[in-house]
C-alpha cells in the first residue's frame, strides 16, 4: 500500500509542529486525499471512510492556515473529484463542478455564518438569509438542457470534466426528457444528485444475491455503480432517483434566490428536497440542522450532513470561490457510527516514503449496511494507548490481537479503532510489538526526532531508502500514475510485475523506456508472458513511446520529490519553463546567498520546505545519476502558455496597503481570476503593484526593482471595472 492509501493521521497539534514537519505530513496527507478522491470518484470503491477522509482534508487545511507556504493554487486541497475514466466518453463542464467545505460542530457554522459577513462587510443586524437543505448521499449529475430539450448529461468527474452517460440518465423517470414552463430558457444546466432509496438499495443486493454476484456495499455506490454502466438497460432496470438542488451554465436565471431558483425546478418537472429551508440565523441553521438530523432514519434515503447556502445570488457572486469550494455555501456534517468487533490481526504497510503503518484486521462487522474488514490504527504510540504527548487515551488502555474494539466509521469501508473493552480481553493476550525493522526489507526502522520539541515523530519510516522494494515499487507506481507520467496500461499491478520479473527488471524510471529494446533482445518475449499477449504488448511498448516527451509539470510531480505536489510541480515548471533550468537552479540554490536561492524563494507558494526539498534532490548523487539515466530516455516539454485576453494574465501581481472597493481575499480572488499570479512580497519578477492606503515597504521594494505602481482605481481601469 501506498503512502497514499495510509490513513495514519498524526495526533501531534499544528502549532507544534516545525515548517518541516509540517510540510512532510502535508505532502503525505496530499497524497492520501488524492488517492481517497480517485478511489471514491472514479471507481465508486472508496478506501477511506468519510470520518477519516473528513479529518484528513481538516488537517490539510489547518496545516495550510498554519503554513501559508504550503498552500499550492489548484492543489489537492483545491481538487474536486478525479479525473473521469476511460469508460466513457467525456464531457466538459462548461462551470466548474465544485465541492463543498464541511462543518462538523455547531460553533464552525457560526464561524462560517460570521466569515460571510465579514468578507461581505456587513453587519449582523443587516442581516443575510440562508438555506438549508439534506446533503444527498449519492452521486453528482449535470444534465444539460437546450430549447427545453435534455441533450446531455455528465458526472462530476475532477469538476472540469466529467463522463457522458446522457444514455443511462435518460432511463432514470425522476430525470425530465423536457422541461415544462414559460420561463425555461435557451440553455439550462440543471445540477443535483442520484441516489437509491433504502427498500430499492436491498431489492438490488436480493437479486444480486439470487444471481450469485457480489452486493454493494452501501446505496451510494449502488447508485454510482448503476449509472456508470456501459449497458444503459441495465441502468433502467435499478430504481435511479434524482433531487435537482443547483445549476451551472443558465444564462438567464428564473430567480435572484438560490430558493427561488430550486423552487423553479420544481415547476421545471424536477423532484426538490421538501425539507429544504430559508433560515435567517445561525439558530435557525442549526434547528433544521436537527429537525433533518431526527428525521435521518425514516427518511428512506441516505443523507450525511446539511447543505447551507446563501440564498441572494448577487451575495453569492460576490462571495465567489476559494481553492474548491464556494465561500457562501458548508456542508454540515452528521457524526460518524459505531460498532463492535474483535481485532484479529495487525499488518505492517510500507509506504512510498517508507512509512509503516499499522492496520487492523477486523472481524467482519456490519455497520450502517457496510461490511468492514480493517481499521486504522494510526501509529504504534496510538497503539500503546497514548498521544502524540504522551498521555493516556482510551483510559491508558492498549490496543491487543484478540481484542474487542469499537470501530467509528461514516459511510465507506476502513473505520479506526477507537475503544477497547478490557473486560472481553483473552486472558493469554500479549502488548503488541511494533517491529523495528522493516517487513519489506530488514532495515531499521526509526522514529525521527523533532529538534523543535525534543519529541520523536509518531510515524516510524524505513531507513532503506532505494534499497527497500516496498518504496522502490510505491515510487514507480508514482511515476506512471494518472496525475505523473500517465503511461496507459502501465498500473499498479504492472509495475509490481516488471519489478520482480527477472527478463524485463524494472527497479527505476528509465528501466521503464528501455522495455521495448530490452524485450526485442530477450529469447523469451513479454508477448509470451501470462497476462500479455502480442497486441497488449504492442500497447504497452507504444504507449511508453508516446511519453518520451512529457510536459515538464508531469515530469517533475512523477519524480516524487518530497513536498512537491501537482501544483508546486506546475509552478516550477511554469516558472524555468524547462528542467534544465529548475535542476541548474536546486543545484546553484545549495549556497544560501545565491541569486538562485532567492529566486527559487521568492515564487508564490514555493515555501522554504519545498526549496530544501528541492537542494536536497539535486544535491544527492543517487538521483542524479538517476536523473541522467532517465534523462536520456525522454525529454521533459515546456508548459504552453495559456491564452487569455485578460491584461493581467500571466503577470505577477501583488496587492498592498489598504483597500477601498473590495477586501483583500476578493482582490487575490479576482486576480487568480483573471489570470494573475499573486505573490505576497515585491521582487525583480514582479509585474505590478496594487498600492492603497498605508501602503509601507513593498512600495521601496517596487522603486527598487523598477517595478509598476497603481493604486485601486487604477487596477480597475486596468481590468476593466
Amino acid at each position: 500500500m501506498s503512502d497514499a492509501k495510509d490513513t495514519t493521521l498524526s495526533e501531534t497539534p499544528v502549532a507544534e509542529l516545525t515548517a518541516r514537519r509540517a510540510k512532510v505530513e502535508h505532502k503525505q496527507l496530499a497524497a492520501q486525499v488524492q488517492a481517497a478522491n480517485d478511489a471514491y470518484f472514479q471507481e465508486d470503491q472508496p478506501i477511506m471512510d468519510d470520518a477519516a477522509y473528513d479529518a484528513k482534508r481538516q488537517r490539510l487545511v489547518a496545516l495550510e492556515e498554519a503554513f501559508p507556504e504550503l498552500k499550492e493554487t489548484g492543489g489537492v486541497s483545491d481538487k474536486v473529484g478525479a479525473r473521469p475514466s476511460g469508460k466513457f466518453a467525456k464531457i466538459r463542464h462548461r462551470v466548474p463542478m465544485l465541492s463543498l467545505d464541511n462543518a462538523f460542530s455547531d460553533e464552525a457554522v457560526a464561524e462560517f455564518v460570521a466569515r460571510v459577513y465579514r468578507f461581505l462587510g456587513r453587519k449582523e443586524e443587516e442581516g443575510i438569509a440562508f438555506t438549508a437543505e439534506p446533503k444527498i448521499d449519492g452521486l453528482s449529475l449535470s444534465l444539460r438542457y437546450e430549447k427545453g430539450e435534455l441533450v446531455a448529461a455528465a458526472t462530476r468527474g475532477d469538476g472540469e470534466e466529467g463522463e457522458d452517460v446522457t444514455v443511462n440518465a435518460r432511463t432514470i423517470a425522476e430525470i425530465p426528457q423536457t422541461l415544462a414552463g414559460p420561463d425555461v430558457p435557451d440553455i439550462a444546466e440543471v445540477r443535483g444528485e442520484v441516489y437509491l432509496g433504502h427498500a430499492d438499495f436491498a431489492g438490488i443486493n436480493e437479486r444480486q444475491r439470487e444471481k450469485g454476484l457480489p452486493e454493494f456495499a452501501n446505496p451510494r455506490n449502488a447508485a454510482a455503480g448503476s449509472l456508470r454502466q456501459l449497458d444503459a438497460t441495465i441502468t433502467a432496470s435499478r430504481p435511479l432517483r434524482y433531487f435537482a438542488y443547483a445549476w451551472g451554465e443558465m444564462p438567464v436565471l428564473p430567480a435572484p434566490t438560490q430558493m427561488g431558483v430550486v423552487e423553479t425546478f420544481r415547476r421545471w418537472g424536477f423532484r426538490t428536497n421538501p425539507l429544504m429551508k430559508r433560515c435567517e440565523s445561525v439558530e435557525e441553521l442549526i434547528a433544521q440542522y436537527r429537525l433533518i438530523e431526527s428525521q435521518r432514519a425514516t427518511l428512506g434515503y441516505d443523507i450525511d450532513g446539511v447543505v447551507y447556502k446563501v440564498d441572494d445570488l448577487a451575495l453569492q457572486a460576490r462571495l465567489g470561490f476559494v481553492s474548491r469550494a464556494p465561500r457562501w455555501a458548508i456542508a454540515h456534517k452528521f457524526p460518524a457510527e459505531l460498532a463492535t468487533t474483535v481485532l484479529e490481526a495487525i499488518d505492517i504497510q510500507v509506504g512510498r516514503t517508507g512509512a509503516l503503518s499499522p492496520v487492523a484486521r477486523l472481524k467482519p462487522v456490519t455497520v450502517g449496511g457496510v461490511v468492514v474488514t480493517n481499521a486504522t490504527l494510526h501509529n504504534e504510540d496510538y497503539i500503546r494507548g497514548f498521544d502524540s504527548k504522551g498521555l493516556p487515551i482510551r483510559d491508558g488502555a492498549d490496543i491487543r490481537i484478540g481484542d474487542t474494539v469499537t470501530v467509528k466509521r461514516a459511510g465507506d469501508v476502513i473505520p479506526r479503532v477507537e475503544a477497547v473493552d478490557l473486560a472481553k480481553r483473552p486472558a493469554d493476550s500479549k502488548p503488541y510489538e511494533f517491529p523495528t525493522l522493516c517487513p519489506a526489507c530488514g532495515s531499521h526502522a526509526t522514529r525521527e526526532l523533532n529538534p523543535r520539541t525534543g519529541k520523536e515523530d509518531a510515524v516510524r519510516r524505513c531507513t532503506g531508502g532505494l534499497i527497500c522494494p516496498a518504496q522502490s515499487v510505491e515510487r514507480l507506481k508514482h511515476f506512471v500514475s494518472r496525475d505523473a507520467m500517465d503511461i496507459d496500461g502501465l498500473g499498479d499491478k504492472q509495475i509490481e510485475f516488471f519489478h520482480g520479473d527477472p527478463d524485463l527488471p524494472v527497479k527505476e524510471p528509465a528501466d521503464i523506456f528501455t522495455l521495448a529494446a530490452r524485450d526485442a533482445g530477450n529469447l523469451r518475449k513479454l508477448k509470451d508472458k501470462e497476462g500479455f499477449g502480442a497486441v497488449s504488448a504492442r500497447k504497452l511498448f507504444d504507449a511508453i513511446e508516446d511519453r518520451r516527451r512529457p510536459p515538464l509539470n508531469r515530469f517533475i510531480f512523477g519524480l516524487g520529490i518530497r513536498h512537491i505536489g501537482e501544483t508546486t510541480a506546475r509552478l516550477l515548471a511554469r516558472h524555468y519553463g524547462s528542467f534544465e533550468a529548475l535542476r541548474a537552479a536546486g543545484i546553484a540554490a545549495a549556497d544560501e546567498a545565491s541569486p538562485e536561492r532567492q529566486e527559487l524563494g521568492a515564487i508564490d507558494s514555493v515555501g522554504p520546505t519545498v526549496v530544501e526539498a528541492l537542494i536536497e534532490f539535486f544535491g544527492e548523487p543517487h538521483n542524479e545519476e538517476l536523473l541522467d539515466r532517465l534523462l536520456a530516455q525522454v525529454s521533459p516539454q515546456p508548459l504552453e502558455a495559456v491564452a487569455s485576453a485578460s491584461p493581467v494574465a500571466g503577470k505577477i501581481v501583488v496587492f498592498t496597503g489598504a483597500l477601498e472597493r473590495m477586501t483583500r481575499d476578493e482582490a487575490k480572488a479576482m486576480a487568480e481570476r483573471l489570470g494573475a499570479k499573486v505573490a505576497g512580497s515585491v521582487s525583480s519578477k514582479t509585474d505590478l503593484l496594487v498600492a492603497g492606503p498605508g501602503a509601507g515597504s513593498k512600495l521601496k521594494d517596487a522603486a527598487k526593482h523598477g517595478v509598476e505602481v497603481i493604486d485601486e482605481a487604477g487596477w480597475f481601469d486596468l481590468v476593466g471595472g
